[in-house]
């Protein structure tokens, strides 16, 4: 863990109030507290069941590398920087949870099924090595080589060696543990009104009508961060709902010879639906994720099962006799450039760690750093800054109403 240090205390912090209210016990918001204890703060987290959130349906690919996508450069900066904190961060984890939290440096094959997924792999792949990014080209045989599991009709594929995985939900227990065991105090109820003193955040009403006072609130909602009732207008963060389906599978503990079922997470587009399966140590494989705009809908459906394992089954035929364990669908917190709002908004003690897409358990390593360094010093570390909450203000640089303001005449 970062060494102690006594920040100074916020405007509005007494003796009886913690220094820091985190909204939210998802991952995200579980990881800002454990850092921010660590730094020395008194840190409390208001959500009615804390270790829960989108995480626990998250298939826990560290893609740094394979999940790069046009004009998302910015955003790799950010995850490449938050993959090569993980092992040290692993360590610290479970040093401090008693703990593991499967973290598996597997690596990942990007696979293509027909010529056009092939060109569409080219492509990826080019703007890896722009990027400067290590992404090896294979032929389809050697793809087969590496998982021979997989479907005679593989074309190609991309090598990641440095994308691996971490169990979300063995990360989530792990975090809430270190938490408790650092000393965060949990309300286990709903926040249903952020409160506000002095032109400043205050704290937090919680649904049975107990009021939390706090120097610093950290909204960490994840995609119900943008329903928090009593926040400003301006500072209501662009968070939006998008569904992930998901299935678990059971590996079986060996193919005959010794070989595994797969030895590291395979990924492809087919029939332009993107499709990954994650093997985990223990023998669970999760297969995953449709992304559907439904709003606040967590309906499981046979449409969404069906177009899963008919997927993942065209890249590996074998798929169709493991035993189906959990099907299960979450919402990932979406905002309108697919990356994370995180530090200090317009209103004061008011910050945000919310909006982190499909990187959400990629990016926990980073996220509880930035956020402990602005709650403990005030200061935004500069890997964070280009994913401050300011990007999206009305009047922020670039933005649609900054661009009309300039237009008008003088």
């Amino acid at each position: 863990m970062h060494p102690s240090a006594t920040p100074p205390k916020p405007p509005g912090t007494s003796a009886g109030h913690p220094d820091v209210l985190v909204i939210g016990g998802g991952i995200i918001g579980l990881v800002t507290a454990w850092r921010a204890a660590g730094r020395g703060l008194r840190v409390a987290v208001a959500d009615p069941a804390p270790g829960g959130g989108t995480a626990r349906v998250a298939g826990g690919m560290l893609a740094a590398v394979t999940e790069l996508h046009y004009g998302e450069e910015t955003l790799l900066g950010l995850n490449l920087a938050s993959a090569r904190r993980y092992p040290r961060f692993t360590e610290e984890l479970e040093e401090a949870a008693g703990q593991r939290i499967g973290y598996r440096r597997c690596g990942t094959l990007v696979v293509a099924l027909d010529a056009d997924d092939r060109a569409h792999l080219r492509e990826l792949h080019a703007l890896q090595t722009r990027s400067g990014l290590d992404s090896q080209w294979l032929t389809g045989r050697e793809c087969r080589r590496l998982e021979p599991m997989l479907a005679p009709g593989v074309r190609g594929g991309l090598r990641v060696d440095g994308d691996h995985q971490v169990d979300p939900r063995r990360l989530t227990s792990a975090l809430l543990a270190a938490c408790e065991r650092a000393g965060v105090v949990f309300h286990r109820d709903r926040a249903a009104r952020l409160t506000t003193a002095g032109g400043r955040a205050s704290g937090a009403e919680l649904a049975d009508g107990t009021r939390l006072s706090a120097g610093q609130v950290v909204l960490a909602g994840g995609s119900h961060s943008g329903r928090l009732a009593g926040v400003p207008e301006s500072v209501v963060p662009p968070v939006r709902p998008v569904k992930g389906q998901v299935l678990r599978l059971r590996m079986p503990d060996a193919l005959p010879g010794g070989a595994a079922f797969l030895a590291r997470t395979v990924r492809a587009v087919v029939r332009g639906n993107p499709v990954y399966l994650v093997p985990r140590e223990s023998g669970e494989l999760v297969l995953g994720a449709t992304s559907e705009e439904l709003g606040w809908d967590t309906t499981v459906t046979a449409g969404g099962v069906y177009e899963l394992l008919r997927d993942a089954h065209e890249l590996v035929p074998g798929i169709t006799e493991l035993p189906l364990v959990e099907s299960c669908a979450g919402l990932r917190p979406t905002s309108p450039d697919n990356a994370p709002l995180l530090g200090p908004t317009e209103l004061p003690g008011l910050h945000l760690a919310t909006g982190h897409f499909r990187n959400g358990v990629l990016l926990t390593p980073v996220t509880g750093d930035a956020m402990a360094e602005v709650l403990a010093t005030g200061n935004l570390p500069e890997v964070a800054r280009p994913f401050s909450p300011a990007r999206f203000r009305p009047t922020a640089p670039g933005s649609e109403r900054a661009r009309a303001l300039e237009e008008q005449p003088v």
